[in-house]
């Protein structure tokens, strides 16, 4: 059992219902669990380590909710730059398809490093493009070394530009395998404690790139294991324009059609 003691704090904000700021803050922390926080002078005066937050003003850790974290390995590539997400998409599609496991691995700490630079403490990570030999285990393994508490979207896509998707079919994987390799995810790593540090999410990719019987099929995978779900959703007028037309219904009717409404499911983008 390990116990610390942030303390002196200038300010230290709570997201309490009261939203405190508490003057000459303090929180004690034990086994890497929030245990109180107050005015300093009410905490316990002694941990195995202490902090001294002196002039520093002390928040709760960022919560950031969606993130591609190979893609820091491709912000600089020329035919994407200003294009819009579709054609963005397409010029990348085929670098990504070159991903391997220990571009992976570096990519998501460095998007870690960066997140927990900035103030967060919790990320996800919406991971659905896997080139021959690579696994969310290569991401998962990452942040396990890296220590940030992580809840890992295994996205997937199913529907290539033959079957009238926009990614080229040498990225998609077919749906039997897709929901077996999340089920196996699911049950290698998923932690489903109050206070966990990693969990999975089941994540098909978007309206353009999957099925709706996998959109489906997903909902139905996660509610058996009780876990969340998570999927991009109307990114932009392309992405509406493309769910008019092929299910002739809005991005929203569309998700309500296949059992993604709840308090399980949160949507990237809904533009």
């Amino acid at each position: 059992m390990t116990t610390l003691l942030i303390k002196n704090a200038r300010l230290l904000v709570t997201m309490d219902d009261a939203r405190r700021e508490i003057a000459d803050g303090a929180v004690f922390v034990r086994d890497n669990v929030i245990e109180q926080v107050g005015a300093t002078a009410e905490l316990p005066s002694a941990a195995d380590e202490v902090i001294d937050a002196r002039d520093q003003i002390v928040i709760p850790g960022l919560v950031n909710t969606h993130h591609h974290m190979v893609q820091t390995l491709t912000r600089a590539v020329p035919a994407a730059q200003n294009a819009e997400l579709f054609t963005w998409l397409q010029a990348l599609y085929p670098i990504w398809s070159r991903l391997t496991p220990e571009m992976v691995h570096a990519s998501t700490q460095t998007a870690m490093a960066e997140l927990l630079l900035s103030g967060c403490t919790t990320t996800s990570d919406h991971h659905y493009i896997y080139p021959a030999g690579t696994r969310l285990d290569d991401s998962l393994e990452a942040a396990a070394q890296i220590g940030m508490r992580f809840h890992a979207a295994r996205g997937s896509m199913s529907v290539g530009e033959s079957q009238g998707g926009l990614p080229p079919d040498s990225v998609v994987e077919t749906e039997p395998a897709i929901l077996k390799e999340t089920q196996r995810l699911i049950e290698r790593w998923h932690k489903p404690g109050r206070f966990a540090m990693q969990r999975i999410v089941v994540a098909p990719c978007s309206p353009f790139s999957v099925s709706r019987e996998l959109m489906r099929d997903s909902a139905l995978l996660a509610r058996q294991y009780g876990v969340s779900l998570h999927t991009h959703l109307a990114e932009n007028d392309n992405d509406i324009a493309y769910t008019r037309e092929k299910f002739n219904c809005t991005p929203a009717e569309y998700a309500e059609q296949l059992g993604w409404v709840g308090p399980d499911v949160w949507c990237a983008h809904c533009v």
